[in-house]
C-alpha cells in the first residue's frame, strides 16, 4: 500500500502505511492496514479503546520485515475509520465486522494479537471461526467478566457525565496517553498520533461507545455476547499462546493475568513488571518476544 496522502507529514513518519477501505455488514467504512506479502495467512492485530491501528505500528514493521502479512483494522468509530453517530456500537457488531473483513480478504489462517477491547472482539471472532486460528498473542486485555473496573473508567460510564467527559473534554483518550505508561513517557509525536483521530465531539463517538458497551449487569445488551465469548476460551488451550503483560497496568491488573492463566494454563507468560497498559510503547522488548513466538515451528 502507498502511504495515506491525507495524513500530515509528522504522522506519516510514525505511521508509514497505506490504508484499505472495507464496508462492514452495517454499511460503515472500516479503515485497515494490510502490509507484507500477499498470502492467505496473516497476523490480525486488534486494538482496543482509545487506541487505533497506530498502536501496532512498530510491531507491523518488525513482522513484515520477517515476511509476515499483517492486517490491522481500525474498529468503526475509531482511528481512520468512519465515525457514524448511529452505528450499533456493540461487541456483537464489532465481532461481525472482523469476521466479514477476514472473509473479504480471503484469509485461511489467522494469527491473533489482541489488546484491551481487542481481546473480547478477537476471541469472539476466534470462537466463531476456530478453524482459522493459529497462534495467539494476548496483551493486557480480557475476554471475560470482571467486577474490577477503575473508578475513572466507571465514572465515564455514567449517564450525562460520561459523554461530557469522554466526548466533550477528551477525558478518556487524553489521560490514557500518560496513565497507560509507567516506565517512560510517549514522545510528543507519538502522543499526538494516538490522539490524532479524536479531535472533536463527533470524532470521539467510538471512544464513548466502547465505554458504554462495558456490560455491568445481565440486562446490558453485550452481556450475552460476552458470556458466549468467555465460554469459548478453553477451546484454544491447544494453540501456541503467548501472554505479554505489563505489570503496572492501571486497568488490566495482574488479576486479569491470573484469570488468563487459569483459563489457558499452557500459555507462555512474559510479565514485564514495570510496563504499563500500552505495553508495546512502554516495553519495546515485547516486540521481539512476539516475533519469536510467531516464527516458532
Amino acid at each position: 500500500m502507498v502511504t495515506d496522502p491525507h495524513l500530515p507529514g509528522w504522522l506519516a513518519r510514525e505511521y508509514p502505511f497505506g490504508t484499505g477501505a472495507f464496508i462492514t455488514p452495517r454499511a460503515a467504512r472500516m479503515s485497515y492496514v494490510d502490509e507484507g506479502p500477499r498470502s492467505d495467512e496473516a497476523v490480525l492485530m486488534l486494538h482496543g479503546n482509545p487506541t487505533w491501528s497506530f498502536f501496532y505500528r512498530n510491531l507491523v514493521r518488525e513482522l513484515t520485515a520477517a515476511g509476515f502479512r499483517c492486517v490491522v483494522p481500525d474498529h468503526v468509530g475509531m482511528g481512520l475509520s468512519e465515525k457514524p453517530e448511529d452505528y450499533e456500537y456493540t461487541l456483537e457488531t464489532r465481532i461481525a465486522d472482523i469476521e466479514a473483513l477476514v472473509a473479504a480478504l480471503g484469509l485461511k489462517r489467522v494469527h491473533l494479537v489482541v489488546h484491551d477491547w481487542g481481546g473480547a472482539i478477537g476471541f469472539g471472532f476466534a470462537g466463531r471461526r476456530p478453524d482459522l486460528i493459529g497462534r495467539l498473542v494476548i496483551l493486557n486485555t480480557a475476554a471475560f467478566f470482571s467486577d474490577e473496573i477503575p473508578l475513572p473508567i466507571a465514572i465515564c460510564t455514567w449517564p450525562w457525565v460520561g459523554p461530557l467527559l469522554v466526548r466533550g473534554f477528551n477525558g478518556f483518550a487524553r489521560p490514557a496517553t500518560s496513565m497507560s505508561m509507567h516506565r517512560g513517557k510517549l514522545s510528543p509525536d507519538v502522543k499526538a498520533g494516538f490522539l490524532f483521530p479524536y479531535d472533536s465531539w463527533a470524532n470521539r463517538v467510538g471512544i464513548d461507545a466502547f465505554v458504554r458497551d462495558i456490560p455491568r449487569t445481565q440486562f446490558h445488551p453485550t452481556w450475552t455476547t460476552l458470556t458466549h465469548v468467555a465460554a469459548g476460551l478453553p477451546q484454544f488451550r491447544d494453540r501456541p499462546i503467548l501472554i505479554v503483560w505489563g505489570g503496572k497496568d492501571f486497568c488490566f491488573t495482574d488479576h486479569f493475568l491470573h484469570r488468563w492463566q487459569d483459563i489457558l494454563p499452557e500459555a507462555q507468560v512474559e510479565r514485564i513488571a514495570d510496563a504499563g497498559h500500552y505495553v508495546l510503547e512502554d516495553a519495546p522488548e515485547a516486540i521481539p518476544l512476539i516475533k519469536q513466538h510467531l516464527l516458532a515451528n
